[in-house]
């Protein structure tokens, strides 16, 4: 097996590595029902999703008639104490993923997490999946502080750094993502099947995938382009 061109891969949680809309879309409608607002239809939650809870939260209510900026600090509260104690009942990996999990290990990648989940939820649902010991490092949303979180490339430089320094890629669904790697100034991989706040193709990533069958060719060509451009 050639050596893998790059030491460390980097993936967001909710909508890349893992499927989480159902349950936080249960969560969402649990906290929306205690603000008298109707429910976000399951399928339609991922639109919702992508900046953290409060991000999803206050998109939600801004659909259904707007935020009452007094009470939304402690709705969040009850969002996410509600899906702390519900946080894996039907979260999966994505097809493909635990396997691509497979193949990065099998080439001595580390793997690291940056999301903008609350970093203790991040862990906690690693933990409840039992494959938290899969990843070198786990940063969320708040490690470094919400001003930090992505779209800005924090998370990632420290990401980078946990990992011991090395050549990384990045791998996401949304526009936090992206705008996350290329701040940082690491190629960016993007998955056609996430939590897309805009169509994949149009997220400016270096390379999009449709499976996680896909990811490890799509890095190594990656390395291939940058090395001859």
């Amino acid at each position: 097996m050639a050596a893998f061109p790059y030491t460390i891969v980097g993936f967001d949680l909710d909508g890349t590595l893992l499927d989480t809309s159902h349950d936080l879309g249960v969560a969402l409608n649990h906290a929306l029902a205690l603000a008298g607002r109707p429910p976000v239809p399951l399928a339609e939650t991922t639109r919702h999703i992508g900046g953290g809870a409060a991000q999803m939260l206050r998109s939600a209510l801004m659909q259904s008639g707007g935020v009452d900026e007094e009470a939304f600090d402690g709705l969040q509260a009850r969002l996410v104490e509600f899906y702390a104690q519900n946080i894996a009942h039907h979260t999966a990996f994505f097809p493909g993923g635990e396997a691509m999990l497979d193949a990065l290990d099998a080439r001595g990648v580390k793997i690291a997490i940056a999301t903008n989940k609350k970093e203790s939820l991040a862990v906690r649902l690693f933990e409840e999946m039992g494959i938290l010991h899969r990843f070198a490092c786990v940063i969320g949303g708040d490690t470094l502080g919400r001003e930090r979180a992505k779209p800005k490339p924090d998370m990632l430089h420290e990401m980078v750094r946990r990992c011991g320094g090395g050549l990384a890629a990045f791998v996401g669904d949304t526009t936090f993502d992206i705008g996350a790697a290329r701040a940082a100034e690491l190629p960016v991989v993007a998955v056609r099947f996430g939590f897309n706040d805009v169509p994949a193709h149009e997220l400016g990533a270096d390379a999009v995938i449709d499976h996680f069958d896909e990811l490890v060719p799509a890095l190594e060509r990656l390395a291939t382009l940058e090395r001859t451009a």
